[in-house]
This record gives C-alpha cells, sequence and structure tokens, in this order.
C-alpha cells in the first residue's frame, strides 16, 4: 500500500511538474505511473480479504485492517483522477485557451493537493509512531485551502468565459478537470479520516 500511495504521490508531482515547465512528455509519463493501480489495489485487497478469512483478526487489528480495505479504493479514485487530470490538462495546454492568468492559482490549487498527499505518505511511512492528530490537522488544513483555490478559480473562468465566449465549452472543461485536484484532496482527507479511525476507533467521516 505504500508503494501505490508513493505512485500516487509522484504521479501528482509529475504532472505539476509537466505543467510548470509546459511539457507534454512529463503528463505522459504522469498517467504511465499509474496505468497498474487498480491491479496493485487488488492484490492489496485480496491479501487483506485472506488476512480475514485465515486469521479472524480481532479489536484493534480488524479496525487496521477494516480500514486499509477502505483505503486502497480512496487511494485507486484519486489515483484515477490525477490520471484524468494529466490527460486533459496535457490537451488543454493544446488548446486555444490562455491559461496564463490562471497559472498562480491553478499551481497552489495543485501544491495543497500534493501537501496532503505527502503527509499522508509521510504518516504511513512511520506509521506506529505518527502522531495521528497532528497529521490530521494538517491534511484539513490543506484540504480547507484547497477549497478556497478552487473556488478563486471557478470565479475567474467565469469571467473568462463572460470575455471570451467563443472557447465558454473549453473553459468549462478546464474548471472540470480542476475539480479532479479538489476531489483528490478531498479524497485524502477520506485517508486521513480511515487513518484516524485504525488508531484511535470511533466513527468513519467521508467526503461525498
Amino acid at each position: 500500500m505504500l508503494n501505490l500511495l508513493e505512485d500516487v504521490t509522484e504521479s501528482s508531482k509529475l504532472s505539476l511538474k509537466a505543467y510548470t515547465a509546459k511539457d507534454l512528455k512529463l503528463f505522459s509519463e504522469s498517467q504511465e505511473k499509474l496505468k497498474n493501480i487498480q491491479a496493485q489495489a487488488d492484490t492489496i485487497d485480496n491479501e487483506i480479504i485472506k488476512t480475514f478469512a485465515l486469521y479472524g483478526p480481532e479489536a484493534t487489528e480488524l479496525r487496521t485492517l477494516i480500514a486499509f480495505l477502505k483505503m486502497t479504493n480512496e487511494i485507486v479514485r484519486i489515483g484515477e483522477g490525477i490520471k484524468k487530470y494529466s490527460r486533459r490538462m496535457q490537451e488543454h495546454s493544446q488548446s486555444e485557451c490562455n491559461l496564463d492568468e490562471l497559472n498562480g492559482t491553478i499551481i497552489q490549487l495543485h501544491k495543497s493537493t500534493i501537501n496532503a498527499l505527502d503527509y499522508t505518505l509521510e504518516c504511513f511511512k512511520n506509521l506506529d509512531s505518527c502522531a495521528i492528530d497532528d497529521f490530521y490537522r494538517k491534511v484539513m488544513v490543506e484540504e480547507s485551502k484547497n477549497d478556497d483555490f478552487f473556488a478563486i478559480l471557478e470565479k475567474d473562468i467565469m469571467s473568462i468565459i463572460i470575455r471570451e465566449k467563443e472557447l465558454a465549452s473549453e473553459y468549462v472543461r478546464i474548471l472540470s478537470t480542476l475539480r479532479k485536484l479538489e476531489r483528490s484532496c478531498d479524497r485524502s482527507v477520506n485517508i486521513a479520516n480511515l487513518m484516524l479511525y485504525a488508531k484511535q476507533g470511533g466513527e468513519i467521516n467521508f467526503h461525498s
């Protein structure tokens, strides 16, 4: 699972680098890194299910396995979102739309998504010693910033659409593409909730 999370995080960083450097090849590399993500997740899930069947875990171990089983789905959905983001941004970069005035906010939106993934990865690498409450707060802060950046982009893109009506449909597609980053950050919060549940119990609160 750690390898899966590392691949997703690295793919997101590659796609940001591709956007800032205007390097279309890096967009392809970002997508390629996640080509087997579902197969990797299926392998993890099968191992978890075998553990349930063979060992009958109870209490904390049972809670952790349940959290991990749900976590693979969240990681895959983040990965699929990043793949779609990379593919679409590759297309948008070659369209007639000028993204220069949106650059700063797009980059900040993407950085907040990466920060949330980095915090998750770091906690996962040191699961026994991770300060889970502190980790959870950090991810929530990034998700809040991410929401703010996306709201700014919504407003700015609507202003551009009014000004450049002939490209309206393409700018709507760009906004839909950027939502993939916003949703990825939401799913990082879901993973944080699952890690909190694995450590402390209680209820699992998911973003829809």
